[in-house]
């Protein structure tokens, strides 16, 4: 029982930066994730974060993207920064109730093991 709205989308040049936020309400999720899905692709799993601070990134956006958690654990964010092209995507925010990530991106990178789902921001980086 938690609903997830994203906000922040933008577009951006190559270079740039933009800040993704999700804001949860009903239940306090436990671990949130994005996800991105570009056309013709499928849905892949950007970076997650649980809410004693432990965070997951994949390896293409390890060093430029940064997630984080307020204080009352009920809005996540995503900065991303030094953005490219290929990061042009729908960015979807995901949650759940449970409490810690696998440290494998084969396992919390998977859509099927997350709950709940946000309807989606879109991230435009021209070159």
């Amino acid at each position: 029982q938690v609903q997830l709205a994203e906000s922040g989308g933008g577009s951006v040049q190559a270079g740039g930066s933009l800040r993704l936020s999700c804001a949860a309400s009903g239940n306090t999720p436990g671990r949130y994730a994005w996800f991105r899905q570009a056309p013709g692709k499928e849905r892949e799993a950007v970076a997650a974060i649980t809410r004693d601070d432990t965070t997951r990134y994949a390896d293409s956006v390890k060093g430029r993207f940064t997630i984080s958690l307020d204080n009352a654990k009920t809005t996540m964010s995503l900065e991303m920064n030094s953005l490219k092209p290929e990061d042009t995507a729908m960015y979807y925010c995901a949650a759940d109730a449970v409490k810690f990530l696998s440290e494998y991106y084969s396992y919390w990178g998977s859509t099927a093991r997350w709950k709940s789902w946000g309807q989606g921001t879109q991230v435009t980086v021209s070159s």
